[in-house]
């Protein structure tokens, strides 16, 4: 198994980012035998599909050449002519022979990695003219595959061969005995359709091919535990630094929360470990929002900023905990709770007009608050 100089062995899968650095370096799956079996059939069938008109249009061609008159072949102009009307003869068949080869060539190495185009796969690298490389290259892994797959596709053409070659032998044999353009024709029939066999034979060998190419792509890629867990610290960051991060937006979240407190019109507590900061717009239609909420330390200090503020502060524990489980900043308080903040503010609103023009001072009971079940949490 590959290592490293430390001693690690490559036992993780590729990381993503490894993944693109090495197709952007050309490096991606490739399987020669796929490809090959992809055009090779292709242009057995397209053979059969355009092969007749190509037999005919070679026969009109050559007829054509070989019938001309001793004028027209002392004139070079009218060769040029001639040159002209056979390619034109010619052009469908062949071009749509040649168009469909191309396309499959085209396609073929698509199959497996996808098209990728590299300017570093260019570039000379001196490491890969080393002898040394190149003798490791030879009787390693890669190149025992590669001598295995020829011996296989050696055994098996020549096994299907032999096969084609035996089962017709009897038309092979009656061939002599036919006119010149019938046995050209079963020939051709013969040659083409064995050709396709042939072909399709090799589909085992890719079969074979491709998945250790996979394989074999993804184990030149792994990947030792200390590579993974430094390209994780490039791309996430160190958990030192992101423990920083995460303390400092901690920090600023509770700083913009405090700066709302002063616009809250209620603060409501359980009383010490708990604290919750509420506002009810009343031009708005929605419900009461919690502006901020905290526990223990941070509860004090929302207590201390209500305090300098002037903003009421009033005990009501099971309704702090119910809102503060419930709701998150900047949020709506729960249609459950509507009753029991509607009374805390509505209270807060008599107390105020209260201070301003004096009368009877309002009166709250905590205790008598309506708390649905869901909401109730234990201290």
């Amino acid at each position: 198994m590959a290592e490293q100089d430390s001693g690690q062995e490559r036992t993780e899968d590729p990381s993503g980012k490894r993944l693109d650095e090495a197709r952007e370096k050309g490096q991606v799956p490739r399987s020669q035998e796929l490809s090959t079996v992809v055009v090779l059939i292709s242009s057995a069938v397209a053979m059969l599909f355009v092969g007749g008109n190509l037999v005919s249009s070679l026969g009109e061609v050559m007829t054509q050449s070989f019938s001309l008159n001793r004028k027209l072949i002392m004139d070079p102009h009218m060769m040029a002519q001639q040159l002209i009307v056979a390619l034109k003869i010619m052009a469908v068949d062949v071009g749509s022979f040649l168009a469909i080869t191309l396309i499959a060539a085209l396609a073929a190495p698509a199959l497996i990695g996808g098209w990728n185009f590299s300017t570093q796969a260019m570039g000379v690298k001196p490491e890969k003219m080393s002898p040394l490389r190149g003798l490791k290259r030879i009787f390693g892994t890669q190149g025992l595959v590669e001598l295995g797959k020829a011996l296989g596709k050696f055994l098996l053409v020549g096994s299907i061969g032999t096969l084609i070659l035996w089962s017709l032998r009897d038309r092979l044999l009656t061939l002599g005995r036919q006119e010149v353009e019938v046995a050209m024709t079963e020939l051709g029939f013969i040659v083409l359709w064995g050709f396709l066999a042939i072909c399709a034979s090799l589909i085992l060998i890719a079969l074979i091919d491709v998945p250790f190419q996979l394989w074999n792509h993804t184990k030149q890629l792994r990947m030792t535990k200390q590579e993974l867990k430094d390209e994780n610290k490039e791309t996430e960051g160190s958990p030192e630094v992101k423990g920083r991060i995460r303390r400092m937006q901690i920090q600023l979240s509770q700083q913009r929360m405090m700066q709302d407190v002063p616009e809250a019109d209620v603060i409501i507590t359980n009383p010490t470990h708990y604290a919750v900061a509420l506002r009810y717009d009343q031009s708005k239609s929605g419900a009461p929002v919690v502006l901020a909420k905290g526990t223990d330390l941070m509860a004090q200090q929302i207590r201390m900023v209500a305090d300098h503020h002037e903003v009421p502060i009033i005990s009501a524990p099971p309704l702090t905990r119910a809102v503060y489980y419930s709701t998150e900043i900047g949020q709506e308080i729960p249609s459950g709770l509507y009753i029991a903040v509607a009374q805390i503010l509505a209270f807060v609103f008599q107390l105020r007009r209260y201070k301003n023009t004096g009368g009877n001072k309002p009166n709250l009971n905590t205790e008598d608050l309506p708390i649905p079940d869901e909401f109730k949490r234990d201290e």
